[in-house]
């Protein structure tokens, strides 16, 4: 425990940096940075999906552990460069919302899915999640800090799942993640209800 602690801590440090250069003139791309490394953490729908797509992939184990994440990653840059342009895809917000859900319930139905079906689903809920990210980019920002900081803190967050439940797979105690993913589910659920 105490190792992914520390880790979490080294983690939560690096992301602070951005904020001491902000506190001088003359940065104005730092403002797109920190933008974008906001959006991620501070939404709740994007911070369960992030974290659950890390324990996921560390439930699943093998190729998933680093793939999934990396397709998310990928795939939410270029929905997030499709907003950028202009380009609009339908039913963001409950594309959004469905990944908290679907994505908890994966995690609490702690089954192995096929790698082909697991990448599908992250990809489909990483082109929401970007095209959101897009969507909301702030006028004055730069596209590529905006985008370099939610790419840095959705990478963060995964980390954090994996971290998490392979921490958790190693002590033999897999029904926490099931537990949250529970959890991520209901809360998904409520979501789906405030809509």
């Amino acid at each position: 425990m105490q190792g992914f602690s520390s880790r979490l801590m080294v983690l939560v440090g690096v992301l602070a940096i951005p904020g001491l250069a902000h506190a001088h003139p003359g940065h104005e791309n730092v403002s797109g940075l920190l933008s974008g490394l906001g959006h991620p953490l501070f939404g709740l729908d994007h911070l369960l999906a992030m974290v659950a797509v890390g324990l996921w992939g560390a439930q699943l184990g093998g190729k998933a552990r680093w793939l999934l994440p990396a397709l998310f990653v990928g795939v939410m840059l270029i929905g997030g460069g499709l907003a950028m342009a202009g380009l609009s895809v339908p039913a963001v917000e409950p594309g959004i919302v469905a990944s908290v859900v679907v994505l908890g319930l994966f995690l609490l139905w702690a089954r192995q899915v096929p790698l082909l079906i697991s990448a599908a689903l992250v990809s489909i809920f990483a082109l929401f999640h970007g095209v959101a990210h897009g969507a909301e980019m702030p006028l004055a920002a730069s596209a590529l800090t905006y985008a370099l900081g939610f790419a840095v803190a959705t990478a963060g967050l995964h980390l954090a799942g994996l971290l998490a439940g392979g921490w958790l797979q190693q002590r033999s105690l897999p029904v926490v993640s099931r537990i949250m993913g529970a959890a991520i589910g209901a809360i998904g659920l409520s979501m789906v209800a405030g809509m």
